[in-house]
């Protein structure tokens, strides 16, 4: 078992009763799934680009990549309909956790200029998104052997209740937020 699924059952469910006054573990919010998706837009200039970053993104995800195609055709942006435009990993269960921790643990404080995420980028659903600038921040990239450097989203959905459950769930499982008196 990920050492993060651990901790949160152990440690974070009790605290999170405590803090917001639960009577039932089901009435806690939880974190449903985690999808990283990416845009590959630039494989239209260069063919090798695509293979590098459905490579890279499954090594730092852990699994393969479904490709998105594109809905219809447009003219402007070149793409013509089934052309593949994306790529998205949902993670769930113990490769979520995992992913999870090393983001946490590793990738976010190696990113540059990192002082925390933006409290603004929680909807009102409680879920999280956020823009990863470099893919190399992830312990699995060697960097002597990247020639692109490619940007990705990260996706956190919870089933809470409100926007207030989904902040407390995302502190205690250590997501570095920035305070609000913070600039």
């Amino acid at each position: 078992m990920s050492g993060l699924k651990e901790n949160y059952e152990k440690k974070i469910i009790p605290f999170l009763k405590k803090e917001l006054g639960a009577k039932s573990v089901m009435a806690l919010p939880r974190l449903e799934k985690i999808v990283v998706n990416i845009g590959l837009g630039r494989a239209l200039k260069d063919e090798k680009f695509m293979e590098i970053a459905l490579r890279d993104l499954a090594l730092i995800t852990g699994q393969k990549l479904k490709t998105t195609p594109a809905k219809k055709s447009i003219a402007n942006f070149k793409i013509r309909e089934g052309m593949i435009v994306g790529a998205v990993a949902t993670l769930r269960g113990a490769r979520m956790y995992d992913f999870l921790s090393r983001l946490v643990d590793i990738a976010l404080p190696r990113s540059r200029d990192f002082r925390g995420l933006d409290p603004k980028s929680i909807d009102q659903s409680g879920n999280l998104t956020i823009g990863m600038k470099e893919h190399i921040v992830f312990p699995e990239i060697k960097g002597e052997e990247v020639r692109n450097i490619f940007s990705f989203e990260i996706t956190f959905v919870v089933k809470a209740k409100n926007r207030d459950e989904a902040v407390a769930l995302y502190k205690a499982l250590g997501i570095p937020l920035k305070n609000n008196s913070e600039k």
